[in-house]
């Protein structure tokens, strides 16, 4: 198997630069897993497709502001993109272009005078530590809501706009955290949500703050040599408990997304859901034997990543790079913004 398996070829035009309209108007395109059939629907045929008694897993997590723009003294401009907390003024950061920003640096931060980012260490593998002064706002958390931008994937070549902090953001987000959106819980809505629990949908949650390494493409030929970067997950035994229960009624358990595939599958590593919290750098390649989850909404991925490659090993690589070239065919909606896929 090789990193190279995991290509296709993607028009430039079907990158979605914007979010529909309607969260729950997208295409849906579902793969049966077992016949390698393709059929396509509308988002919101999730109420006839599913069955009565399934559960949908969703990641609770929500997108925090974490891209601030700042410039040095000389000039020069610095993005930042906040990773993950340290103490109240002190996060790791990824700092782009890293060369000019060492140990002991200062930027001012664009359109907030009086607000200056510090670096205070170096890390092993480039990120920062770096600190927030200033005399008007006491936390890095209150600044990046005030000053920081929504931090779109690269692939969308615009730049952020006030929609994007609604729009990039699943309706049921509640824990901040993540630089990333969990994109296949985009499409939901409140609507949907409820036609679903009348039809007997179950639904639980949990949590992963999607990190730096969903961006991070795989440039290794055996993409089992692949370092993940660590995420970090809490799944509840509340969860654990309704989805133990689903399965025992004969229910199927449906991941909302890839992050939530991470969780759980991480979690019955010992061959039995059990609860927990801490960190997760499981990558998930084929053949994999799933042990918790029976069905996956998500959408279409880059090629050659580590999620393209999650979902090949949950549908099979010949059905699931079919079915993309279909999604091309129909010149489907690709990546954060764009269409989803149902694998049953």
């Amino acid at each position: 198997m090789l990193t190279d398996d995991f290509d296709y070829h993607l028009p430039e035009a079907l990158i979605a630069q914007r979010p529909a309209e309607q969260r729950d108007s997208c295409r849906l395109l579902r793969l049966d897993r077992r016949s390698g059939d393709v059929t396509h629907h509308v988002f919101t045929d999730l109420v006839s497709l599913l069955k009565r008694g399934d559960r949908l897993v969703f990641n609770d997590t929500r997108v925090i502001p974490a891209r601030v723009h700042a410039v040095k003294d000389s000039g020069a401009q610095v993005e930042f993109l906040f990773t993950e907390k340290v103490d109240d003024l002190t996060w790791k950061a990824v700092v782009y272009p890293g060369r000019r920003l060492k140990k002991g640096s200062c930027a001012e931060v664009v359109g907030s005078k009086g607000c200056f980012l510090h670096v205070t260490e170096v890390l092993p593998g480039g990120d920062r530590l770096v600190k927030l002064q200033s005399e008007h706002i006491a936390t890095m958390q209150a600044f990046l809501e005030t000053c920081g931008h929504i931090p779109l994937p690269h692939y969308i070549t615009r730049q952020d706009e006030n929609c994007d902090r609604e729009m990039y953001q699943t309706i049921y987000a509640s824990k901040a955290g993540a630089i990333a959106a969990p994109t296949a819980g985009l499409h939901f809505t409140d609507n949907l949500m409820n036609r679903l629990k009348e039809s007997g949908i179950d639904f639980s949650y949990l949590t992963l703050h999607v990190g730096i390494g969903t961006f991070r493409p795989v440039k290794v030929p055996n993409p089992a040599d692949h370092e993940m970067h660590e995420e970090s997950y809490s799944l509840s035994l509340k969860t654990v408990e309704e989805i133990l229960g689903t399965k025992a009624s004969g229910g199927r358990v449906i991941a909302v997304g890839t992050t939530t595939v991470r969780v759980l599958e991480h979690c019955s590593a010992s061959g039995t859901l059990k609860p927990s919290s801490g960190k997760t750098k499981l990558l998930i390649l084929p053949p994999y034997k799933f042990r918790t989850v029976d069905g996956l909404i998500t959408n279409f991925h880059l090629p050659k990543s580590t999620l393209l490659m999650l979902v090949c090993a949950f549908g099979g690589i010949k059905p699931v790079l079919d079915a993309y070239h279909q999604a091309v065919d129909e010149k489907y909606r690709f990546y954060s913004y764009g269409d989803a896929m149902l694998l049953l």
